[in-house]
């Protein structure tokens, strides 16, 4: 950007103080920048000390239903039980990022058309497009991370329900599973590599 004088941070996005509700960490953080302000000839660009993972928090601990209908794919039964969790949460905020692609009513069905893609399903013949598939993958992600904050029974940390959706749930795993499906079918990466965060496997 051209500034005269810079801190560079190597915190998560979004975090450009760096940890939450830490006072003292902050403080040290803008103090560091306005030490920046002593220099004298420029540009100047220094680190800051400390850097910040993303998957530097606890992990979040929401307990998961139990087996419905042991006759669907495990991540459908389970976006169908957790149903009730969703409702609450949207009563509660008012609000939900569901919709880019899909309602809340259509987590399940989109999840077994990933659980097909999982097992070799063209994911062109399941109705996707590259545009689609990513739009559905949020809804999805969205529709878990918003009743996650229902279950939860600690404060969230930062990135703490993108880690349980991926790590703990049936619908992380088979959106995983599918998105490696399609990357070892060779399929584009554009279409792929925006269902999961860059460093998932």
């Amino acid at each position: 950007m051209g500034v005269p004088r810079a801190l560079y941070t190597d915190f998560p996005l979004g975090l450009s103080l760096g940890k939450p509700d830490d006072k003292e960490f902050q403080t040290q953080v803008m103090l560091s920048a306005f030490e920046l302000l002593k220099e004298t000839k420029g540009p100047v660009i220094r680190d800051f000390p400390v850097s910040i993972s993303a998957t530097d928090s606890e992990p979040l601990n929401c307990a998961l239903p139990a087996r419905l209908n042991p006759d669907l794919h495990p991540a459908v039964d389970e976006a169908q039980a957790l149903k009730a969790a969703y409702q609450r949460a949207l009563e509660k905020s008012k609000k939900t990022s569901v919709g880019m692609r899909i309602s809340a009513v259509d987590i399940p069905d989109a999840l077994a058309k990933f659980a097909q893609i999982a097992e070799g399903e063209h994911w062109e013949t399941l109705g996707f497009s590259a545009e689609s598939i990513y739009g559905t993958v949020h809804d999805i992600r969205s529709y878990y991370e918003e009743l996650a904050c229902e279950l939860a029974e600690v404060p969230i940390e930062p990135w703490a329900t993108e880690q349980w959706f991926y790590e703990q749930t049936e619908a992380g795993d088979v959106v995983l599973k599918a998105r490696r499906a399609m990357r070892d079918k060779h399929v584009a990466q554009e279409v792929w590599f925006g269902l999961a965060p860059a460093g998932r496997e």
